[in-house]
């Protein structure tokens, strides 16, 4: 195994990040293997996640399939998810989290999607991950996108909350 790869998994287990990855995998019973210097936990349930596989530390989850299946669809999926190994080890584990979710927000400012403009995705191949590229818009679009789901998002609160659609004025609301 390279020196790196080791360096990597030793630094992953002592900032923590694959140990929280190994209880993830155990709650979401994966089943595992070893592949690369990564443990790949397969079949693992995790609500919400859409994505064919997501690293924690040096722990690969791969969700509701084999790693088989999903290199399958997605053959640079496992050096795409060894990439970001390397970035829990670089962002000392935790930490990583916050910095990732900042990239994602910038990156659906000015694409529209999650990963075309974020830098963590980038580093890790966005061929490699399954990810197309996409064009870049101003951020100025991308401000008002958000100002508009913000938007849809309260006004259905509010529907959800009375029963009945949101009022646009008082008039509507027969006041």
């Amino acid at each position: 195994m390279d020196s790196t790869v080791v360096l990597r998994n030793i630094g992953n287990v002592a900032n923590l990040s694959t140990p929280l990855g190994l209880l993830v995998a155990i709650g979401g019973r994966g089943r595992f293997t070893v592949v690369d210097g990564l443990l790949v936990a397969e079949s693992v349930t995790l609500r919400g996640v859409t994505a064919s596989a997501m690293t924690i530390g040096s722990v690969v989850l791969v969700p509701r399939q084999t790693l088989a299946e999903a290199r399958a669809r997605i053959p640079g999926l496992l050096e795409h998810e060894g990439r970001h190994a390397h970035q829990w080890a670089y962002c000392l584990g935790l930490p990583f989290i916050a910095a990732y979710g900042v990239a994602t927000g910038w990156s659906w400012l000015r694409s529209g999607d999650r990963a075309t403009v974020n830098v963590f995705e980038m580093q890790a191949g966005l061929a490699l991950g399954g990810y197309p590229s996409r064009e870049t818009r101003p951020l100025g679009e991308g401000v008002r996108a958000l100002v508009a789901a913000a938007g849809a998002l309260v006004s259905g609160a509010g529907a959800r909350r009375s029963g009945r659609p949101a009022a646009a004025s008082a008039a509507d609301a027969g006041v």
